[in-house]
């Protein structure tokens, strides 16, 4: 018998515990993170205005064995016109029937605010990540990457959800890269004209690092599908902790005669103190990350932008060989790249300069919703 209860939180962070164990490449968000992120009352994303969430937990003689985020991003079904409802964090057991019961509730919470759609993974907002995993099952994530086991795009399959927009991540050796192949003539031009300030995202000027970085992100992507500008709230909200574990070597925002054009956000992968700790912030997590900082090794490229006035005078090389060149300086011997669209050929072919390998496959999946509801009680 399944029993499926609502915004149990506790319930739902245990959940990869029970179905997934240990032996696998699957790394735990941070649970304060976690905690905070699904909470109503504290998430920008709902305090704000900007969407609706309700959390659901599977659970069969008395353990947690699924989980789903069902939301509404009010903001983006008006952007887009579409009237669509998205789900995330799904994980659970390989089961069809726990599976069922998880994706009925959400499909049910979704129909009865009036949606046609249910898409997912969306784990909320732009700021988050994004997919189910439909390939590079064995390969280990890099922070902000999303990862799940084989069964779960095949139990969304069974259950009448259909794969679409698909997604790569990449993974670049440091130590066979030499940053000058990404530099032609407009990127030597732009490392050389005045008018371009460098700016590092350190602890000194954090706040006015991450408002440039959110002024850039938010008219760089503006024309990508999907893409809901990001509010200051909800980038604080996602990004304010970044300022502890960041460092300044490695991330820039280029400005060009006092505006903020350009920037190139990439921080340590924290997923090895992460999934060493647990999850957990304690002695070990700290001990963990001192080791980090001492012997720094995996980086993460979370996203690079420019302004779309900007755009083909090459920036984003020049910020890649900047980038790049300073993380083999400071000793990283290896950069991911998180999920990249398929239809974002641009960035495919920063991709290909980089010498990145694929490392993990994703999509979108997507169901719509029948006019009566499922026969699943929630408690």
């Amino acid at each position: 018998m399944i029993a499926v209860t609502k915004a149990d939180r506790r319930a739902a962070y245990a959940v990869t515990e029970h179905a997934y164990g240990s032996d696998t490449p699957y790394v735990p968000p941070m649970w304060r993170d976690f905690d905070r992120m699904l909470d109503p009352a504290r998430n920008p994303f709902v305090t704000e205005g900007h969407g609706r969430l309700e959390l659901f937990v599977a659970w069969r003689d008395g353990r947690p064995l699924g989980r789903i985020v069902a939301s509404i991003h009010d903001a983006s079904n008006v952007r887009h016109g579409t009237s669509r409802a998205q789900f995330g964090l799904f994980d659970c057991i390989d089961d069809p029937i726990v599976a069922g019961a998880l994706l009925a509730a959400a499909e049910d919470w979704a129909r009865a605010a009036g949606m046609n759609e249910i898409a997912g993974n969306f784990n909320l907002t732009a700021m988050q990540q994004a997919g189910v995993l439909t390939g590079g099952f064995e390969q280990q994530p890099y922070t902000d990457m999303v990862y799940g086991p084989p069964h779960v795009p095949a139990l969304l399959e069974a259950h009448g959800y259909q794969p679409f927009f698909p997604m790569t991540t990449f993974e670049t050796d440091l130590t066979e890269l030499d940053p000058t192949v990404l530099l032609g003539a407009a990127q030597q031009a732009v490392l050389a004209d005045p008018d371009f300030d460098w700016k590092p995202i350190d602890r000194s000027d954090f706040k006015a690092r991450l408002a440039d970085a959110r002024a850039v992100l938010n008219d760089g992507f503006l024309d990508n599908p999907m893409f809901v500008p990001v509010s200051e709230g909800e980038y604080l909200f996602q990004a304010g902790d970044m300022m502890w574990v960041v460092d300044r070597r490695i991330s820039c925002v280029l400005h060009h005669r006092g505006r903020p054009v350009g920037v190139i956000l990439v921080i340590p992968d924290l997923n090895p103190l992460v999934k060493a700790s647990g999850g957990r912030m304690g002695l070990r997590f700290i001990w963990e990350l001192l080791k980090a900082r001492i012997r720094p090794r995996r980086a993460v490229l979370i996203y690079q932008s420019v302004v779309r006035d900007m755009h083909g005078r090459g920036l984003n090389g020049a910020m890649l060989f900047k980038v790049t060149s300073a993380l083999k300086a400071a000793g990283y011997d290896r950069l991911g790249t998180t999920w990249i669209a398929d239809v974002n050929a641009a960035s495919l072919r920063q991709m290909e300069k980089l010498g990145a390998r694929p490392l993990h496959r994703l999509h979108l999946f997507a169901k719509p919703l029948r006019t009566t509801p499922a026969d699943i009680t929630v408690a």
